[in-house]
């Protein structure tokens, strides 16, 4: 058993600190509860940005907070750097890498993984982007690639290194699509003088007949006219059959030479051994009521990509986002309260504020629910937002000052090869 005092509160226990399970833990601060917050990292991370520590826009440490530096003043709180490995929904016990945690209330915020639609090869091969880890893997392969064009001998073997491939057609794939173009346009030509920028090519391959599908049609279409504008040859309608390191197929029998793939096609969620098989629907989400209430279990809850709410609005269950994940936990942390004095519970309803997409130095698109708008202004109101919601004064000033830096040189200081020792 995990060493954690008992003091005679019920004991709240969080599996994960990404958006649900920071803004729960926060809001929980002062309410009577023992906290106890999982999480196999020890820092939380903030996932829009990871595409610009892959892209060499930003220092990872830029987009990360320790954990114990953010509840440093919190009392009853306590933090415990492990992976779950089951829970015993009879005892009421979380098992875990480091021992087991016994829980009055378990809270499910671990988010979600990687889905590659059964292709082992992509799983193996791909560079997917769901951590800092991830990208910062992914950074430091993107940058060797370089390097090792201009030693090819071939021009097969240069083309391997200078053709990039993304897989996905969502947020992500749309923002690290723009970021690698912004990035062959200002960086790479100074960097290697040598390399043709013309032989540098960048492939965005979705599988559906747009991009961004939770936005609306117009501005999937001005998405697509931002890529193309900075030459991102975007492939709609294809999915992506196999790949074996050097060569990638797709649906429509094409091959195309890379060595490197961006995978940021699906996500599935991440299961708990323990829970029964009917709580799970489709991607191994958890099914919830309206109270974020895993069914089947009175205190047993999942907040944001791990949970499957089905809502009048969204019937198929919400999207996979940080608004909806935060909302979720807002009012979760009351309903906790609400529970212990025994009130009726609040029911969920998504508020969608807007969505917004960036795809380049000057080019992004704001869709509110009453207005959207693209271009510049849109750029400058992502910009904000994204900075607003980065957690610590010192990381907002870091990204403001690259950000800054970034804009009006044309560059970026943190094209560094930075690998573990012995790889």
């Amino acid at each position: 058993m995990i060493n954690i005092p008992a003091i005679g509160k019920k004991r709240i226990v969080i599996v994960g600190c990404g958006f649900a399970g920071l803004k729960l833990a926060r809001k929980l601060r002062n309410s009577g509860f023992q906290v106890v917050i999982v999480d196999k990292h020890n820092y939380h991370q903030f996932q829009p940005l990871f595409y610009q520590v892959a892209t060499a826009g930003l220092e990872p440490s830029a987009i990360s907070f320790p954990l114990r530096k953010i509840f440093q003043h919190y009392q009853d709180y306590h933090i415990r750097i492990a992976e779950v490995t089951n829970v015993d929904t009879d005892k009421q016990q979380l098992w875990t890498t480091k021992g087991i945690i016994q829980y009055d209330y378990l809270v499910l915020t671990q988010g979600a993984s990687n889905f590659f639609f059964g292709m082992n090869s992509m799983e193996s091969l791909s560079k997917p982007m769901k951590s800092v880890s991830e990208a910062l893997d992914l950074r430091n392969t993107l940058l060797q690639n370089f390097e090792d064009a201009l030693a090819a001998t071939t021009e097969e073997d240069q083309e391997g290194f200078l053709n990039l491939v993304v897989v996905g057609g969502g947020p992500t794939g749309v923002e690290v699509s723009g970021a690698l173009a912004d990035m062959r346009k200002y960086v790479l030509g100074k960097d290697y003088p040598e390399l043709n920028q013309e032989k540098i090519h960048i492939y965005l391959i979705e599988g559906t007949d747009r991009l961004l599908l939770a936005l609306s049609n117009k501005s999937s279409e001005k998405a697509k006219e931002f890529l193309e504008r900075l030459r991102v040859n975007v492939v709609l309608n294809t999915q992506v059959k196999n790949y074996d390191g050097k060569f990638i197929e797709t649906s429509d029998g094409k091959k195309i030479r890379t060595n490197l793939v961006i995978w940021t096609a699906g996500i599935t969620g991440a299961k708990i051994d323990g829970l029964r098989d009917h709580t799970y629907g489709k991607n191994n989400r958890i099914l919830v009521d309206n109270y974020n209430q895993v069914k089947g279990y009175s205190n047993i809850f999942a907040l944001g990509d791990v949970s499957l709410m089905e809502e009048a609005k969204f019937p198929h269950g919400h999207p996979q986002v940080a608004p909806v994940a935060i909302q979720q936990a807002g009012l979760l942390a009351k309903n906790l309260v609400r529970i212990h004095v025994q009130k009726e519970l609040i029911p969920f309803a998504y508020r969608d504020k807007g969505t917004m997409a960036t795809i380049g130095r000057n080019l992004a698109i704001v869709e509110l629910p009453n207005a959207r708008f693209y271009g510049t202004f849109a750029w400058l109101v992502w910009m904000f937002i994204h900075l607003m919601s980065i957690v610590g004064i010192r990381n907002r000033f870091l990204i403001l000052i690259n950000w800054f830096w970034n804009y009006v040189t044309y560059d970026t200081s943190l094209r560094l090869i930075l690998k573990p020792k012995g790889c």
